[in-house]
């Protein structure tokens, strides 16, 4: 992330703050339907993501093309076009960003947001037909948006539907996984808290998990939400991934290391 773009978020984040309540689910979902129009231009989205076109002009230009969509929306998408990005991708992550940042912004405080991408993605992994409907080119984006939406109808927040149903129809050469896990790592980061994908071998008791975590949070400074994945693979102990950071105490590595040193 070039330093242009981490000004960039910084700025709309500011803004986002100032909003407060001004900023529901409905700015969110807007803002994601707007990065899904950019994107779908070219022409657009050169337009928008250059540094020496006016701001006035792009924000003329916001309200006549999103016109319906609310003040505190245009605001946040002007703010954001109105800004220096490294490239004209990361405008549209920009975009994206801040938009699931407003949604999970609007979710109750013991809404763990996070922790149903996590589910979602698991389920989606361990089903190849579910992963290739929902991250196949060859479907549209509404119909993939509408079998999310029946998927998690009843199950899942409408903070994390919507969510989902934006990362399936512009998924911009990512895989599902790649997309849930960087939308959880968003939504924690606006919460203060950071998230950390645990992997073990079989089920860890409530008590265990709950001093892995307060031991978790200890280490990295902040609160986090953990989500355990089981891989009967690893044989035993743990591999703990936090961010671009992993602990990997697993049997497995370790026979792995030992393996190598045999051979060297």
């Amino acid at each position: 992330m070039g330093s242009m773009t981490r000004e960039a978020l910084a700025t709309s984040r500011g803004v986002l703050a100032d909003l407060g309540d001004a900023a529901d689910l409905a700015t969110g979902e807007q803002l994601l339907n707007a990065g899904r129009v950019i994107g779908s231009s070219s022409k657009l989205l050169a337009y928008l993501a250059d540094p020496s076109e006016d701001v006035a002009g792009k924000k003329a230009f916001i309200d006549r093309v999103f016109g319906a969509f609310s003040e505190p929306a245009r605001a946040l998408l002007t703010s954001i076009v109105g800004s220096r990005w490294s490239t004209h991708r990361q405008l549209l992550a920009g975009i994206e960003e801040v938009g699931i940042r407003t949604i999970a912004q609007s979710a109750p405080a013991d809404l763990a947001i996070e922790s149903e991408l996590f589910a979602f993605g698991e389920a989606v992994s361990s089903d190849s037909n579910l992963e290739l409907a929902v991250g196949t080119k060859l479907s549209d984006g509404p119909a993939k948006a509408a079998l999310v939406t029946r998927l998690l109808g009843g199950k899942a927040s409408q903070q994390t539907i919507s969510i989902v149903s934006q990362l399936v129809q512009q998924p911009r050469g990512r895989r599902i996984g790649e997309l849930l896990r960087n939308a959880a790592a968003i939504v924690a980061d606006q919460a203060d808290e950071l998230v950390a994908v645990v992997t073990s071998a079989a089920p860890i008791e409530a008590a265990q998990l709950e001093r892995l975590e307060r031991g978790l949070a200890k280490q990295f400074g902040r609160s986090l939400r953990v989500n355990v994945e089981i891989d009967p693979s690893i044989l035993g102990g743990l591999r703990v991934q936090v961010g671009d950071e992993v602990i990997d105490g697993t049997v497995s590595t370790r026979l792995a290391d030992l393996r190598l040193q045999l051979a060297g």
